[in-house]
């Protein structure tokens, strides 16, 4: 049988046409997803203020946010293997939760996958300024370098999924020699710590106050970071071959190798320091690159940027590639404005109007890169924006499987009474984690930043919804939805279609 044609037929019942170019592989999925999260990113996100609040203890914040994003993704995973269309979590919440909450939590979903993306062109604008000058760029020129970055990712994206797909592919293999080559040498070659300096805070909770536990909590609302964008896998279910089978085992399987490699980057780079009290002073401001460049020597340095910028790089087309169908996803249904035109799809098979808008939306936040301080706000949206709507899907999904209105049998991933508890345990997790990332704390704004630094992911989160839920009210987008009759009851195992049903519509 031919799968693409099954995949297709099986679109239709959701009330969708086959438009965007079914291609790609399990491994293909498994690129983006691996990308997205990306452990280069992730690992530079972290390490420098893990260290600075709660020293070489700070792995173990990391662990434990491993261990809890790990439930999500599992709640992810399953979500996906019953619902294979573009859209994700706007999707799952539409028809679990209703279509005005669907909205709401698509909206925060956009404006933080928008505000990671130009997080990831203003890191990696750093990266691509070593590899020419020494020092730190002014201002105006590190948002001209994140400004290319936005559109290297968008030129490649428009060439199609396939040079999208090669791309992908090599910024694994970088990744495997930035994060785990090296890593290995590292940890059995130039390693100057024992693991018992892994219990050690070299004094990093004088920052907090005197106490390690504050220090502790506010490494874990920065390690949550390094554990964003495994969801970037079912961005693309449209375009995946089995997309059932194919993307929560992407999903799990990125999120896995990701983890790994998190962790032993950290691992390696903690034992590999020769000082690693000067990490947590601030006397050493990269720790990543201190150590590679310690433990293999002064030539190491150009050819270590070489490979991270590929990285960054590389989790900027991914990160580009899913925001366009997610957009995509809600210009279909007519949810934005301009829908008809942010939804069309070119000959490439490829929502290009939806792609060229989100990377002029990044270019646009890469602006607050004239002043530090906003920058740092961005950023610190990006992660709590997330945790938001991880938040929102997890709940939607446990009301929804205690109700009935979601049977997660009817899916490929059947975990049974396991993945109600995993669901509960996800749900607390998000509930704390939530908070911790929100939580205003002076020490993670700048110096010289003002209160509305100290409480950015407040402010920004409570504008963005309340702007979302004026627009809902005022513009009622979910009208839009027209009823699809041939939708079937979700509770009894059968996807809801592309338009809502009445119990969607009872939801709402």
């Amino acid at each position: 049988m031919d799968d693409t044609r099954t995949d297709a037929g099986e679109l239709a019942e959701y009330g969708y046409e086959q438009e965007l170019k079914r291609t790609l592989s399990a491994w293909a999925v498994f690129a983006i997803g691996f990308a997205t999260i990306s452990p280069v990113v992730g690992i530079y996100a972290v390490v420098q203020l893990g260290f600075a609040f709660a020293g070489p203890t700070w792995i173990w914040a990391v662990v434990v946010a491993f261990l809890g994003q790990l439930l999500v993704a599992v709640v992810y995973a399953e979500l996906s293997s019953q619902f294979p269309i573009t859209g994700g979590v706007y999707q799952w919440v539409r028809r679990l939760g209703g279509p005005r909450l669907g909205w709401l939590v698509g909206w925060i979903y956009l404006a933080s996958a928008v505000a990671s993306l130009t997080t990831v062109a203003y890191l990696g604008a750093t990266w691509l300024y070593m590899l020419a000058e020494d020092g730190v760029p002014s201002a105006a020129v590190h948002v001209l370098l994140g400004v290319v970055f936005v559109a290297v990712a968008l030129g490649i994206n428009l060439l199609g999924v396939n040079p999208v797909k090669h791309f992908l592919n090599a910024g694994i293999v970088a990744e495997g020699v930035a994060s785990i080559a090296v890593s290995l040498i590292l940890l059995l070659f130039v390693r100057h710590n024992g693991f018992g300096l892994l219990f050690e805070t070299l004094g990093a909770q004088d920052v907090s106050g005197g106490s390690v536990t504050a220090g502790l909590l506010t490494c874990l609302a920065v390690a949550g970071w390094a554990f964003l964008g495994f969801d970037a896998t079912t961005q693309v279910a449209e375009e995946t071959e089995q997309p059932r089978r194919s993307v929560p085992r992407a999903l799990l399987r990125a999120y896995l190798f990701v983890a790994f490699t998190v962790l032993l980057t950290g691992l390696a780079v903690t034992l590999a320091l020769r000082r690693p009290e000067d990490a947590v002073s601030g006397a050493i401001v990269d720790p990543v690159f201190e150590a590679v460049t310690q433990g293999l020597g002064g030539w190491s340095e150009k050819p270590f940027i070489v490979v991270v910028l590929i990285a960054f790089f590389a989790c900027a087309v991914s990160i580009q590639t899913y925001i366009g169908r997610a957009v995509y996803a809600f210009a279909r249904d007519r949810q934005l404005p301009f829908s008809r035109t942010l939804a069309t799809v070119g000959p490439r098979q490829i929502p290009y109007v939806s792609l060229i808008a989100t990377a002029v939306l990044a270019g646009l936040g890469l602006l607050l890169g004239l002043n530090g301080n906003a920058a740092a706000t961005l950023i610190a949206f990006g992660s709590g924006g997330f945790y938001f709507v991880f938040l929102a899907v997890a709940v939607v999904a446990l009301v929804a499987r205690l109700t009935g209105r979601w049977n997660p049998a009817a899916g490929q991933l059947r975990l049974g009474r396991t993945g109600l508890a995993v669901n509960v345990l996800a749900v607390l997790w998000l509930l704390f984690e939530a908070v911790n990332i929100a939580w205003p704390r002076t020490e993670l704004a700048p110096v010289d930043g003002s209160w509305m630094q100290v409480w950015a992911v407040i402010l920004v989160f409570s504008a963005l919804f309340v702007i979302g839920l004026v627009y809902v009210v005022v513009a009622k987008p979910h009208t839009e939805l027209a009823p699809n009759p041939a939708a079937a009851d979700p509770a009894a195992g059968s996807s809801t279609a592309g338009n809502p049903t009445a119990q969607e519509t009872k939801a709402s």
